[in-house]
Protein backbone atom coordinates (compact mmCIF):
# COMPACT_ATOMS: atom_id res chain seq x y z
CA UNK A 1 0.00 0.00 0.00
CA UNK A 2 1.21 3.47 -0.87
CA UNK A 3 -0.03 6.75 0.53
CA UNK A 4 -0.29 9.51 -2.02
CA UNK A 5 0.84 12.79 -0.47
CA UNK A 6 -0.52 14.94 -3.23
CA UNK A 7 -2.15 18.28 -3.88
CA UNK A 8 -4.39 18.94 -6.86
CA UNK A 9 -5.07 22.36 -8.39
CA UNK A 10 -7.17 24.12 -10.96
CA UNK A 11 -4.86 26.43 -12.92
CA UNK A 12 -5.71 28.97 -15.64
CA UNK A 13 -5.08 27.32 -19.00
CA UNK A 14 -2.44 29.86 -20.04
CA UNK A 15 -0.09 28.58 -17.34
CA UNK A 16 -0.36 24.83 -18.00
CA UNK A 17 1.68 24.85 -21.22
CA UNK A 18 4.55 26.69 -19.52
CA UNK A 19 4.54 24.20 -16.63
CA UNK A 20 4.76 21.28 -19.04
CA UNK A 21 8.00 22.77 -20.37
CA UNK A 22 9.54 22.86 -16.91
CA UNK A 23 8.94 26.52 -16.06
CA UNK A 24 7.40 25.81 -12.67
CA UNK A 25 7.36 28.48 -9.92
CA UNK A 26 8.86 27.19 -6.69
CA UNK A 27 10.87 24.33 -8.16
CA UNK A 28 13.37 23.25 -10.81
CA UNK A 29 12.96 20.51 -13.38
CA UNK A 30 15.06 17.47 -12.39
CA UNK A 31 14.60 15.56 -15.64
CA UNK A 32 12.64 15.46 -18.87
CA UNK A 33 8.88 15.32 -19.13
CA UNK A 34 7.03 12.13 -19.96
CA UNK A 35 3.64 11.80 -21.64
CA UNK A 36 1.04 9.05 -21.62
CA UNK A 37 -2.59 8.48 -22.57
CA UNK A 38 -4.66 7.02 -19.73
CA UNK A 39 -8.15 5.57 -19.98
CA UNK A 40 -9.64 4.80 -16.56
CA UNK A 41 -12.98 3.16 -15.79
CA UNK A 42 -14.50 3.51 -12.31
CA UNK A 43 -16.74 0.74 -11.01
CA UNK A 44 -19.43 0.64 -8.32
CA UNK A 45 -22.87 -0.80 -7.62
CA UNK A 46 -26.10 0.89 -8.67
CA UNK A 47 -26.46 2.19 -5.10
CA UNK A 48 -22.80 3.30 -4.94
CA UNK A 49 -21.83 0.93 -2.13
CA UNK A 50 -18.10 1.54 -2.57
CA UNK A 51 -18.52 5.30 -2.45
CA UNK A 52 -20.56 5.02 0.74
CA UNK A 53 -17.64 3.11 2.26
CA UNK A 54 -15.17 5.81 1.23
CA UNK A 55 -13.63 3.62 -1.50
CA UNK A 56 -13.01 3.88 -5.23
CA UNK A 57 -12.27 0.99 -7.59
CA UNK A 58 -10.61 1.87 -10.86
CA UNK A 59 -9.21 -0.09 -13.80
CA UNK A 60 -6.75 1.94 -15.85
CA UNK A 61 -5.42 1.09 -19.30
CA UNK A 62 -1.90 2.39 -19.77
CA UNK A 63 -0.57 1.23 -23.10
CA UNK A 64 -1.00 -2.55 -23.13
CA UNK A 65 -1.29 -2.88 -19.37
CA UNK A 66 -4.38 -2.89 -17.17
CA UNK A 67 -3.89 -1.77 -13.59
CA UNK A 68 -6.56 -2.14 -10.91
CA UNK A 69 -6.47 0.47 -8.14
CA UNK A 70 -8.33 0.62 -4.85
CA UNK A 71 -8.27 3.99 -3.10
CA UNK A 72 -9.43 4.95 0.35
CA UNK A 73 -9.80 8.44 1.79
CA UNK A 74 -10.35 7.12 5.31
CA UNK A 75 -7.39 6.95 7.66
CA UNK A 76 -4.96 9.08 9.56
CA UNK A 77 -2.34 9.52 6.87
CA UNK A 78 -1.95 12.61 4.71
CA UNK A 79 -3.29 11.80 1.28
CA UNK A 80 -5.19 8.72 0.17
CA UNK A 81 -4.34 5.06 0.66
CA UNK A 82 -3.69 3.42 -2.71
CA UNK A 83 -3.40 -0.28 -3.57
CA UNK A 84 -2.42 -1.22 -7.14
CA UNK A 85 -2.19 -4.55 -8.93
CA UNK A 86 -1.82 -5.48 -12.57
CA UNK A 87 -4.71 -7.54 -13.94
CA UNK A 88 -5.71 -9.16 -17.20
CA UNK A 89 -8.49 -7.42 -19.04
CA UNK A 90 -10.57 -4.36 -18.31
CA UNK A 91 -12.93 -5.71 -15.64
CA UNK A 92 -12.16 -5.72 -11.90
CA UNK A 93 -10.53 -8.75 -10.29
CA UNK A 94 -11.71 -8.77 -6.66
CA UNK A 95 -9.28 -11.55 -5.82
CA UNK A 96 -6.61 -8.88 -6.12
CA UNK A 97 -8.31 -6.82 -3.42
CA UNK A 98 -6.91 -8.94 -0.56
CA UNK A 99 -5.17 -6.78 2.00
CA UNK A 100 -7.06 -3.64 0.93
CA UNK A 101 -10.04 -1.88 2.57
CA UNK A 102 -12.18 -3.40 -0.18
CA UNK A 103 -11.52 -6.96 1.05
CA UNK A 104 -14.18 -7.04 3.83
CA UNK A 105 -16.99 -6.32 1.35
CA UNK A 106 -15.50 -8.04 -1.74
CA UNK A 107 -18.12 -10.82 -1.93
CA UNK A 108 -19.41 -12.71 -4.94
CA UNK A 109 -22.61 -10.69 -4.62
CA UNK A 110 -20.62 -7.45 -4.90
CA UNK A 111 -18.77 -8.80 -7.94
CA UNK A 112 -22.07 -9.47 -9.69
CA UNK A 113 -23.37 -5.98 -8.91
CA UNK A 114 -20.31 -4.01 -10.04
CA UNK A 115 -20.78 -1.93 -13.17
CA UNK A 116 -18.96 0.94 -14.90
CA UNK A 117 -20.14 4.29 -13.52
CA UNK A 118 -17.94 6.69 -15.47
CA UNK A 119 -14.56 6.90 -17.15
CA UNK A 120 -11.77 9.42 -17.57
CA UNK A 121 -9.74 9.88 -20.73
CA UNK A 122 -6.61 11.88 -19.99
CA UNK A 123 -3.38 12.96 -21.64
CA UNK A 124 -0.93 13.12 -18.74
CA UNK A 125 2.41 14.91 -18.80
CA UNK A 126 4.70 14.26 -15.82
CA UNK A 127 7.86 16.06 -14.83
CA UNK A 128 10.22 15.47 -11.87
CA UNK A 129 10.81 18.62 -9.82
CA UNK A 130 13.35 19.49 -7.14
CA UNK A 131 12.16 21.89 -4.46
CA UNK A 132 14.08 22.50 -1.26
CA UNK A 133 15.50 19.12 -0.37
CA UNK A 134 12.53 17.18 -1.74
CA UNK A 135 11.49 15.47 -4.94
CA UNK A 136 8.04 16.25 -6.29
CA UNK A 137 6.32 14.84 -9.34
CA UNK A 138 4.31 17.39 -11.28
CA UNK A 139 1.48 15.95 -13.39
CA UNK A 140 -0.64 17.89 -15.86
CA UNK A 141 -3.89 16.20 -16.86
CA UNK A 142 -5.98 17.28 -19.82
CA UNK A 143 -8.95 15.33 -21.04
CA UNK A 144 -12.54 14.52 -20.14
CA UNK A 145 -14.74 12.74 -17.63
CA UNK A 146 -17.47 10.76 -19.40
CA UNK A 147 -20.63 9.36 -17.82
CA UNK A 148 -23.07 8.02 -20.40
CA UNK A 149 -23.88 10.88 -22.78
CA UNK A 150 -22.51 13.51 -20.36
CA UNK A 151 -18.96 14.78 -20.26
CA UNK A 152 -16.91 17.41 -18.47
CA UNK A 153 -13.40 18.73 -19.24
CA UNK A 154 -10.34 17.96 -17.13
CA UNK A 155 -7.59 20.56 -16.90
CA UNK A 156 -5.66 20.23 -13.68
CA UNK A 157 -2.26 20.02 -12.11
CA UNK A 158 -1.11 17.66 -9.35
CA UNK A 159 1.92 17.80 -7.10
CA UNK A 160 2.90 14.48 -5.51
CA UNK A 161 5.63 14.25 -2.89
CA UNK A 162 7.95 11.42 -3.95
CA UNK A 163 10.57 11.92 -1.26
CA UNK A 164 11.38 14.57 1.30
CA UNK A 165 9.28 16.81 3.53
CA UNK A 166 5.63 17.84 3.24
CA UNK A 167 6.70 21.40 4.14
CA UNK A 168 8.52 21.64 0.78
CA UNK A 169 5.40 20.42 -1.02
CA UNK A 170 3.27 23.11 0.63
CA UNK A 171 5.91 25.80 0.03
CA UNK A 172 5.83 25.00 -3.67
CA UNK A 173 2.02 24.98 -3.61
CA UNK A 174 1.97 28.49 -2.11
CA UNK A 175 4.36 29.78 -4.77
CA UNK A 176 2.17 28.26 -7.49
CA UNK A 177 -0.88 29.94 -5.99
CA UNK A 178 0.78 33.37 -5.89
CA UNK A 179 2.37 33.19 -9.33
CA UNK A 180 -0.34 31.44 -11.33
CA UNK A 181 -3.64 31.71 -9.38
CA UNK A 182 -3.60 27.96 -8.79
CA UNK A 183 -6.55 26.94 -6.60
CA UNK A 184 -6.33 23.87 -4.39
CA UNK A 185 -9.12 21.38 -5.07
CA UNK A 186 -9.66 18.66 -2.46
CA UNK A 187 -12.13 16.83 -4.68
CA UNK A 188 -10.85 13.83 -6.61
CA UNK A 189 -11.66 12.90 -10.20
CA UNK A 190 -13.95 10.25 -8.75
CA UNK A 191 -15.90 12.94 -6.83
CA UNK A 192 -16.47 14.77 -10.09
CA UNK A 193 -17.27 11.54 -11.94
CA UNK A 194 -19.95 10.44 -9.50
CA UNK A 195 -21.50 13.92 -9.63
CA UNK A 196 -21.52 13.87 -13.43
CA UNK A 197 -23.16 10.44 -13.40
CA UNK A 198 -25.93 12.01 -11.31
CA UNK A 199 -26.28 14.78 -13.89
CA UNK A 200 -24.61 17.45 -11.76
CA UNK A 201 -22.03 19.56 -13.59
CA UNK A 202 -21.41 21.90 -10.64
CA UNK A 203 -22.69 19.86 -7.71
CA UNK A 204 -23.42 21.08 -4.23
CA UNK A 205 -21.29 19.00 -1.87
CA UNK A 206 -22.80 17.77 1.39
CA UNK A 207 -20.91 16.38 4.36
CA UNK A 208 -19.14 13.04 3.89
CA UNK A 209 -19.51 10.27 6.43
CA UNK A 210 -16.57 10.03 8.85
CA UNK A 211 -15.09 6.68 9.85
CA UNK A 212 -12.96 6.53 13.00
CA UNK A 213 -11.34 3.55 14.71
CA UNK A 214 -11.84 3.29 18.46
CA UNK A 215 -8.09 2.67 18.97
CA UNK A 216 -7.04 5.67 16.89
CA UNK A 217 -5.32 8.47 18.76
CA UNK A 218 -7.28 11.65 19.37
CA UNK A 219 -4.74 13.58 17.30
CA UNK A 220 -5.12 11.26 14.30
CA UNK A 221 -8.91 11.35 14.68
CA UNK A 222 -8.83 15.15 14.57
CA UNK A 223 -6.99 15.02 11.24
CA UNK A 224 -9.56 12.63 9.75
CA UNK A 225 -12.42 14.88 10.88
CA UNK A 226 -10.66 18.09 9.82
CA UNK A 227 -9.86 16.76 6.34
CA UNK A 228 -13.49 15.74 5.81
CA UNK A 229 -14.80 19.14 6.88
CA UNK A 230 -12.20 20.94 4.75
CA UNK A 231 -13.31 18.89 1.73
CA UNK A 232 -16.89 19.85 2.54
CA UNK A 233 -16.43 23.61 2.36
CA UNK A 234 -13.76 23.56 -0.37
CA UNK A 235 -15.95 21.35 -2.58
CA UNK A 236 -18.65 24.03 -2.83
CA UNK A 237 -16.46 26.80 -4.29
CA UNK A 238 -17.83 26.41 -7.82
CA UNK A 239 -21.42 26.26 -6.57
CA UNK A 240 -20.85 29.58 -4.76
CA UNK A 241 -19.39 31.07 -7.95
CA UNK A 242 -22.50 29.95 -9.81
CA UNK A 243 -24.73 31.78 -7.33
CA UNK A 244 -26.21 28.57 -5.94
CA UNK A 245 -27.91 29.37 -2.63
CA UNK A 246 -27.59 25.80 -1.38
CA UNK A 247 -23.89 25.82 -2.31
CA UNK A 248 -23.40 28.92 -0.16
CA UNK A 249 -25.27 27.22 2.68
CA UNK A 250 -23.19 24.03 2.42
CA UNK A 251 -19.91 25.95 2.32
CA UNK A 252 -20.96 27.73 5.52
CA UNK A 253 -21.92 24.39 7.10
CA UNK A 254 -18.51 22.95 6.17
CA UNK A 255 -16.77 25.95 7.68
CA UNK A 256 -18.81 25.70 10.87
CA UNK A 257 -18.08 21.98 11.15
CA UNK A 258 -14.33 22.58 10.85
CA UNK A 259 -14.49 25.39 13.41
CA UNK A 260 -16.50 23.09 15.69
CA UNK A 261 -13.90 20.33 15.28
CA UNK A 262 -11.16 22.75 16.33
CA UNK A 263 -13.20 23.63 19.42
CA UNK A 264 -14.13 20.03 20.30
CA UNK A 265 -10.53 18.80 19.96
CA UNK A 266 -9.00 21.92 21.53
CA UNK A 267 -7.33 19.94 24.35
CA UNK A 268 -5.38 17.87 21.82
CA UNK A 269 -4.19 20.82 19.74
CA UNK A 270 -1.19 23.07 20.24
CA UNK A 271 -1.36 26.81 19.75
CA UNK A 272 0.81 26.75 16.61
CA UNK A 273 -1.20 28.37 13.82
CA UNK A 274 -4.58 27.64 15.42
CA UNK A 275 -5.70 31.22 15.94
CA UNK A 276 -4.68 32.27 12.45
CA UNK A 277 -6.60 29.33 10.99
CA UNK A 278 -9.69 30.17 13.03
CA UNK A 279 -9.44 33.83 12.00
CA UNK A 280 -9.34 32.98 8.30
CA UNK A 281 -12.19 30.48 8.57
CA UNK A 282 -14.28 33.07 10.40
CA UNK A 283 -13.47 35.67 7.71
CA UNK A 284 -14.84 33.40 4.99
CA UNK A 285 -17.89 32.49 7.09
CA UNK A 286 -18.66 36.19 7.53
CA UNK A 287 -18.27 36.90 3.81
CA UNK A 288 -20.94 34.28 3.06
CA UNK A 289 -23.30 35.16 5.92
CA UNK A 290 -25.24 38.05 4.29
CA UNK A 291 -26.02 35.95 1.22
CA UNK A 292 -27.43 33.14 3.33
CA UNK A 293 -29.39 35.45 5.67
CA UNK A 294 -30.92 37.47 2.83
CA UNK A 295 -31.77 34.40 0.77
CA UNK A 296 -33.70 32.87 3.68
CA UNK A 297 -35.41 36.19 4.46
CA UNK A 298 -36.48 36.75 0.85
CA UNK A 299 -37.77 33.20 0.31
CA UNK A 300 -39.46 32.70 3.67
CA UNK A 301 -40.79 36.20 4.39
CA UNK A 302 -40.48 38.78 1.62
CA UNK A 303 -41.82 36.74 -1.30
CA UNK A 304 -44.94 35.59 0.61
CA UNK A 305 -45.49 39.19 1.77
CA UNK A 306 -45.22 40.51 -1.80
CA UNK A 307 -48.12 38.26 -2.80
CA UNK A 308 -50.32 39.53 0.04
CA UNK A 309 -53.13 41.71 -1.40
CA UNK A 310 -53.21 43.70 1.83
CA UNK A 311 -49.67 45.01 1.25
CA UNK A 312 -49.91 45.70 -2.50
CA UNK A 313 -47.39 48.42 -3.44
CA UNK A 314 -45.42 48.12 -0.18
CA UNK A 315 -44.97 44.35 -0.61
CA UNK A 316 -43.66 44.78 -4.14
CA UNK A 317 -41.32 47.56 -3.03
CA UNK A 318 -39.67 45.58 -0.24
CA UNK A 319 -39.41 42.54 -2.51
CA UNK A 320 -37.54 44.64 -5.07
CA UNK A 321 -35.33 46.13 -2.34
CA UNK A 322 -34.38 42.85 -0.72
CA UNK A 323 -33.92 41.00 -4.01
CA UNK A 324 -31.33 43.62 -4.97
CA UNK A 325 -29.67 43.29 -1.58
CA UNK A 326 -29.53 39.52 -2.02
CA UNK A 327 -27.89 39.88 -5.43
CA UNK A 328 -25.24 42.16 -3.94
CA UNK A 329 -24.63 39.67 -1.12
CA UNK A 330 -24.26 36.80 -3.62
CA UNK A 331 -21.72 38.91 -5.53
CA UNK A 332 -19.81 39.48 -2.28
CA UNK A 333 -19.69 35.71 -1.75
CA UNK A 334 -18.41 35.19 -5.32
CA UNK A 335 -15.68 37.79 -4.83
CA UNK A 336 -14.58 36.05 -1.64
CA UNK A 337 -14.05 32.65 -3.29
CA UNK A 338 -12.39 34.27 -6.30
CA UNK A 339 -9.88 36.08 -4.08
CA UNK A 340 -6.21 35.44 -3.42
CA UNK A 341 -7.08 35.30 0.28
CA UNK A 342 -9.41 32.34 -0.32
CA UNK A 343 -6.80 30.46 -2.36
CA UNK A 344 -4.21 31.01 0.37
CA UNK A 345 -6.72 29.95 3.04
CA UNK A 346 -7.21 26.56 1.35
CA UNK A 347 -3.50 25.75 1.29
CA UNK A 348 -2.75 27.18 4.74
CA UNK A 349 -5.65 25.32 6.34
CA UNK A 350 -4.64 21.97 4.88
CA UNK A 351 -1.00 22.53 5.84
CA UNK A 352 -2.06 23.37 9.39
CA UNK A 353 -4.17 20.19 9.60
CA UNK A 354 -1.26 18.05 8.41
CA UNK A 355 1.53 19.74 10.38
CA UNK A 356 3.14 17.66 13.13
CA UNK A 357 3.16 20.79 15.30
CA UNK A 358 -0.63 21.14 15.20
CA UNK A 359 -1.26 18.26 17.61
CA UNK A 360 0.01 18.68 21.19
CA UNK A 361 2.35 15.71 21.82
CA UNK A 362 1.40 15.35 25.50
CA UNK A 363 -2.35 15.15 24.78
CA UNK A 364 -2.85 13.62 21.35
CA UNK A 365 -2.00 10.02 22.31
CA UNK A 366 -5.29 9.58 24.18
CA UNK A 367 -7.47 6.96 22.50
CA UNK A 368 -10.32 8.54 20.59
CA UNK A 369 -12.88 6.09 21.98
CA UNK A 370 -12.25 7.26 25.56
CA UNK A 371 -11.84 10.89 24.45
CA UNK A 372 -15.20 10.89 22.62
CA UNK A 373 -17.15 9.33 25.50
CA UNK A 374 -15.77 11.79 28.03
CA UNK A 375 -16.34 14.78 25.75
CA UNK A 376 -19.96 13.86 24.99
CA UNK A 377 -20.72 13.15 28.66
CA UNK A 378 -19.24 16.48 29.77
CA UNK A 379 -20.92 18.59 27.10
CA UNK A 380 -24.34 16.94 27.40
CA UNK A 381 -24.23 17.51 31.16
CA UNK A 382 -23.43 21.19 30.61
CA UNK A 383 -26.20 21.52 27.98
CA UNK A 384 -28.75 20.15 30.47
CA UNK A 385 -27.56 22.57 33.15
CA UNK A 386 -27.55 25.63 30.86
CA UNK A 387 -30.88 24.69 29.28
CA UNK A 388 -32.69 24.93 32.62
CA UNK A 389 -32.29 28.71 32.36
CA UNK A 390 -33.45 29.03 28.74
CA UNK A 391 -36.44 31.25 29.62
CA UNK A 392 -34.15 33.72 31.38
CA UNK A 393 -31.64 34.04 28.55
CA UNK A 394 -31.16 37.17 26.47
CA UNK A 395 -31.05 36.90 22.69
CA UNK A 396 -27.24 36.86 22.84
CA UNK A 397 -27.19 34.14 25.49
CA UNK A 398 -29.66 32.03 23.49
CA UNK A 399 -27.40 32.42 20.48
CA UNK A 400 -24.40 31.12 22.46
CA UNK A 401 -26.48 28.23 23.81
CA UNK A 402 -27.60 27.35 20.28
CA UNK A 403 -23.96 27.24 19.15
CA UNK A 404 -23.11 24.84 21.98
CA UNK A 405 -26.01 22.60 20.92
CA UNK A 406 -24.84 22.74 17.29
CA UNK A 407 -21.35 21.62 18.34
CA UNK A 408 -22.89 18.68 20.19
CA UNK A 409 -24.75 17.64 17.05
CA UNK A 410 -21.53 17.84 15.07
CA UNK A 411 -19.72 15.84 17.76
CA UNK A 412 -22.29 13.05 17.44
CA UNK A 413 -21.79 13.06 13.65
CA UNK A 414 -17.98 12.99 14.01
CA UNK A 415 -17.97 10.17 16.60
CA UNK A 416 -20.90 8.10 15.34
CA UNK A 417 -18.70 5.27 13.97
CA UNK A 418 -17.15 4.74 17.42
CA UNK A 419 -20.47 3.64 18.96
CA UNK A 420 -21.45 0.37 17.32
CA UNK A 421 -23.92 -1.09 19.83
CA UNK A 422 -27.61 -0.93 18.94
CA UNK A 423 -28.48 0.70 22.25
CA UNK A 424 -25.78 3.34 21.84
CA UNK A 425 -26.83 4.08 18.29
CA UNK A 426 -30.48 4.52 19.31
CA UNK A 427 -29.52 6.82 22.17
CA UNK A 428 -27.30 8.96 19.95
CA UNK A 429 -30.03 9.17 17.31
CA UNK A 430 -32.56 10.36 19.90
CA UNK A 431 -30.10 12.89 21.29
CA UNK A 432 -29.32 14.21 17.82
CA UNK A 433 -33.05 14.55 17.11
CA UNK A 434 -33.58 16.63 20.27
CA UNK A 435 -30.52 18.76 19.53
CA UNK A 436 -31.74 19.44 16.00
CA UNK A 437 -35.14 20.61 17.21
CA UNK A 438 -33.53 22.91 19.78
CA UNK A 439 -31.11 24.24 17.15
CA UNK A 440 -33.88 24.83 14.61
CA UNK A 441 -36.14 26.65 17.06
CA UNK A 442 -33.40 28.86 18.47
CA UNK A 443 -32.01 29.40 14.98
CA UNK A 444 -35.37 30.76 13.83
CA UNK A 445 -35.46 33.08 16.83
CA UNK A 446 -31.95 34.26 16.00
CA UNK A 447 -33.03 34.84 12.39
CA UNK A 448 -35.91 36.99 13.64
CA UNK A 449 -33.42 39.34 15.30
CA UNK A 450 -31.47 39.68 12.03
CA UNK A 451 -34.66 40.06 10.00
CA UNK A 452 -35.93 42.82 12.29
CA UNK A 453 -32.65 44.68 11.80
CA UNK A 454 -32.85 44.35 8.02
CA UNK A 455 -36.52 45.33 7.86
CA UNK A 456 -35.98 48.46 9.95
CA UNK A 457 -33.00 49.45 7.84
CA UNK A 458 -35.02 48.98 4.63
CA UNK A 459 -37.87 51.10 5.97
CA UNK A 460 -35.54 53.91 7.04
CA UNK A 461 -33.76 54.02 3.69
CA UNK A 462 -36.69 53.39 1.35
CA UNK A 463 -37.17 55.86 -1.56
CA UNK A 464 -39.57 58.68 -0.64
CA UNK A 465 -42.23 57.59 -3.11
CA UNK A 466 -42.46 54.14 -1.45
CA UNK A 467 -41.43 55.10 2.07
CA UNK A 468 -44.74 54.73 3.89
CA UNK A 469 -45.76 51.63 1.96
CA UNK A 470 -42.38 49.96 2.54
CA UNK A 471 -42.44 50.80 6.24
CA UNK A 472 -45.92 49.33 6.58
CA UNK A 473 -44.94 46.14 4.73
CA UNK A 474 -41.77 45.79 6.80
CA UNK A 475 -43.81 46.18 9.98
CA UNK A 476 -46.21 43.46 8.87
CA UNK A 477 -43.34 41.07 8.14
CA UNK A 478 -41.74 41.70 11.54
CA UNK A 479 -45.09 41.41 13.29
CA UNK A 480 -45.74 38.00 11.76
CA UNK A 481 -42.36 36.77 13.01
CA UNK A 482 -43.05 38.18 16.48
CA UNK A 483 -46.23 36.10 16.68
CA UNK A 484 -44.22 33.00 15.77
CA UNK A 485 -41.58 33.60 18.48
CA UNK A 486 -43.59 32.34 21.48
CA UNK A 487 -44.37 28.86 20.01
CA UNK A 488 -40.70 28.51 19.01
CA UNK A 489 -39.54 29.27 22.55
CA UNK A 490 -42.03 26.72 23.87
CA UNK A 491 -40.74 24.10 21.41
CA UNK A 492 -37.10 24.75 22.37
CA UNK A 493 -37.92 24.53 26.09
CA UNK A 494 -39.78 21.24 25.57
CA UNK A 495 -36.80 19.68 23.79
CA UNK A 496 -34.37 20.98 26.42
CA UNK A 497 -36.44 19.29 29.14
CA UNK A 498 -36.22 16.04 27.19
CA UNK A 499 -32.43 16.08 27.67
CA UNK A 500 -32.96 15.36 31.38
CA UNK A 501 -33.68 11.74 30.41
CA UNK A 502 -30.13 11.21 29.13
Amino acid sequence: MAVEAELKFHVPARHLAAFAKGRVPGGKAAGTHDGSDLLSTYFDTAKCKLKRHGLTLRVRRDGHKHVQTVKSANGAEFGRGEWESEIKGSTPHLGKADGTPLEPIASKKLRRKLRPVFETSVRRITLPIRTGGSEVELAIDRGRIIAGDRSSPIAELELELKSGRPVDLFRMAKTLERKSQAELDLRSKSDRGYALARGEEHPVMSADGIMLDVDMSAGDAFRVVARATARHFCGNANAVRNGDAEGIHQMRVGLRRLRAAISLFSKTLSGAGRERTRTELKWLTNELAPARELDVFVKDNIEPASRDALLRRGGKAIRREFTERRERAFERARRAVDSERFRALLIDTLQWIESSRTVAPDQAKARIGKFARELLHRRIKKARKDGRHLDEMSARQRHKFRISIKKLRYAIEFFDSLFTGKGEQKQLARLSKHFKKIQDALGSLNDFVAHRRMAVDAALHAPRRNGKASAFASGVVVGREDRAAKPLMAAAAREVRALERF
